[in-house]
């Protein structure tokens, strides 16, 4: 999905912004096409002072989206994992912010556990909020939950109009109702940010 630059619909502060999105299916492997599409697509918009933040946050993200898919309790549910089960990543970047965004079909809250030091899990969440400014858990009305993070950018600066193209999505084809229901999240996602003022999530 690619949305070309647009304006608030407030013409007293007008706020250019780019959006790419990519979707995945849940496997193991999913997490390395994540860094993969990020690096790349931060590359194109001149952004590269954020790659390895955004890299770990989506890495960790998606990571924790397909470990809590594949230990679906119901047999058929995880049958329906392995073939089509979706994730989205999607990169929204403005004059002064970067928000990393990850859509998951579950509908929780997720909550950052208290850690032990012997726990082989549960640092995914930690790890990526440590590194952002702000997070927050947002539910779209088609469903899932998107958990986003922001990193405020080093060096503030607009946009240009007309940002590279986005980068190519070579991956497999998913089934079309999983597909659906995460361009509409992700979607519903983007026109929230448009209408509403930034989330007052958890500082740092």
């Amino acid at each position: 999905m690619w949305l070309t630059p647009a304006a608030a619909p407030m013409p007293s502060a007008p706020s250019t912004f780019y959006v790419a999105s990519i979707r995945l299916a849940a496997v193991p492997t999913a997490a390395g096409d994540s860094r993969a599409f990020v690096r790349q697509q931060l590359g194109r918009w001149e952004l590269a002072e954020q790659t390895d933040a955004a890299e770990l946050i989506a890495s960790e993200l998606v990571t924790n989206a397909v470990t809590q898919a594949r230990s679906a309790r119901d047999a058929a549910a995880r049958a329906a994992v392995r073939g089509h089960h979706v994730i989205g990543v999607q990169l929204r970047a403005t004059g002064t912010g970067l928000f990393v965004e990850v859509w998951d079909r579950s509908h929780g809250t997720p909550a950052i556990p208290r850690q032990d030091p012997d726990a082989e899990d549960g640092r995914g969440l930690l790890l990526a909020t440590s590194l952002s400014e702000r997070w927050g858990t947002y539910h779209p009305l088609a469903g899932g939950k998107i958990i986003w993070c922001e990193l405020t950018r080093k060096t503030p600066e607009p946009l240009t109009a007309e940002p590279p193209p986005q980068a190519p999505d070579t991956h497999p084809r998913m089934a079309d109702v999983e597909l659906e229901l995460l361009d509409m999240a992700l979607t519903q996602r983007i026109l929230d940010r448009l209408i509403h003022p930034p989330e007052p999530g958890p500082a740092r």
